[in-house]
């Protein structure tokens, strides 16, 4: 799936041709950079790595890698595969690789919450709704069901524990708007991460 990588400004509504109010994401989405370009004959597929926003600081390594492809050191660095041009190093690809009206998947970090009890993280009853075994306590997980037998809590169990800063994917998110002199992006609908965070965008 071909794509672009991008960074998440925030969240805002629009309104639509019959007067509905529909809630949308803004992205600024590229311009990206072709910092690798994958082949069949040298790395067993095809693919394009693209790169997107620069990096003052750097390895040698890094350094290196974006010296052979004719451009300055990026921060975030993602391979494609799937694009139906022909593209080299040093290469520019905009945000108008996108139309609107296509649905496009999106993928990033959610939101980190730490650790979390049962109540937030896997939403147990709690105060009014005490049915989880608990005597006294009104956000305690209760009875784990672990006795003589089998002596042990079996993996999976719904408990206390860290919560969110997990790769999450959203598919089939409707693109409102293409603003090609701004770099942004559109898209109907909430998209994971918090403001800032880098995201990749596929088609």
């Amino acid at each position: 799936m071909s794509g672009l990588i991008g960074r998440k400004i925030g969240m805002t509504s629009i309104f639509d041709e019959k007067g509905k109010n529909i809630p949308c994401t803004v992205i600024e989405c590229g311009p990206c950079v072709v910092t690798q370009v994958r082949t069949e004959e040298v790395d067993g597929y095809n693919a394009v790595q693209l790169g997107f926003d620069d990096k003052k600081t750097a390895t040698k390594a890094a350094e290196g890698h974006a010296k052979k492809a004719g451009v300055s050191v990026k921060r975030k660095v993602v391979e494609f595969k799937g694009f139906d041009e022909e593209y080299k190093l040093g290469d520019t690809i905009t945000v108008e690789h996108f139309i609107e009206g296509e649905f496009v998947d999106i993928a990033a970090t959610s939101k980190g919450k730490g650790f979390q009890g049962v109540v937030k993280r896997h939403g147990f009853g709690g105060v009014g709704q005490a049915t989880h075994g608990q005597h006294n306590r009104l956000r305690a997980p209760g009875s784990i069901g672990a006795a003589s037998y089998p002596a042990r809590v079996f993996k999976g169990m719904k408990m206390a524990g860290q919560m969110g800063n997990v790769k999450v994917k959203v598919e089939n998110l409707r693109v409102l708007k293409v603003v090609a002199e701004k770099n942004l992006l559109v898209v109907k609908g909430s998209i994971p991460g918090h403001k800032n965070a880098y995201v990749t965008i596929q088609k």
